[in-house]
């Protein structure tokens, strides 16, 4: 007689977790990101980044930071917040809204640059560009992240991506920053360990 299968222990049950990027490799990406941006820019000339709440925000402070570094070019930073733009407030709950904080100079007839952590679905950014209307108008908009999962639900691709990760729908990738959560690392997590 086979005996009964066991009980997964807590540990087995576990998600999977994985580094994908450490803090090192983070810069790195961001730096990377930079330089794109001022290659296809022609050195960032009459462009805005508008980082999306929550890490899109230090993100797009990161990017501006190291342009200036490379270049001794001051890109404007902006904040800009989507909360109540976004398609899911009936079913989630959402975060308090936050302030959209647009650069003095605004952006009106500017090259903007979206900046979020991680493009997914796509729906953000929908959201994002809704927000954007409301706010001004831009010569055009193009979008940089920091990581690429696929998936996306709406026809929407980033103009810049610092890693693209190919994931399975069951699976997710969590960013953290310094700026927000204490360390610069990308993760993803999956199924159980067992």
């Amino acid at each position: 007689m086979a005996c009964p299968p066991a009980a997964l222990s807590a540990q087995e049950r576990q998600p999977s977790v994985k580094v994908i990027l450490a803090s090192a490799d983070v810069q790195r990406v961001v730096d990377r990101i930079a330089h794109q941006i001022l290659e296809k820019t022609q050195g960032a000339a009459d462009t805005v980044l508008l980082g999306i709440p929550t890490r899109g925000a230090p993100l797009a402070r990161r990017l501006a930071a190291r342009i200036s570094t490379f270049e001794d070019v001051d890109v404007p930073v902006g904040v800009l917040d989507i909360t109540l733009y976004r398609d899911d407030l009936r079913r989630h709950a959402t975060r308090a809204i936050g302030p959209t904080q647009l650069p003095p100079s605004g952006i009106d007839g500017k090259r903007v640059i979206l900046v979020d952590d991680v493009l997914f679905s796509g729906r953000t950014v929908r959201a994002a560009l809704d927000a954007l209307n409301d706010v001004g108008r831009p010569a055009c908009v193009q979008l940089a992240v920091l990581v690429d999962r696929g998936h996306r639900e709406l026809p929407i691709r980033a103009d810049y991506v610092g890693k693209n990760i190919p994931t399975a729908l069951t699976e997710s990738v969590k960013v953290t920053l310094a700026e927000t959560d204490g360390i610069d690392e990308v993760r993803l997590f999956g199924g159980t360990t067992s």
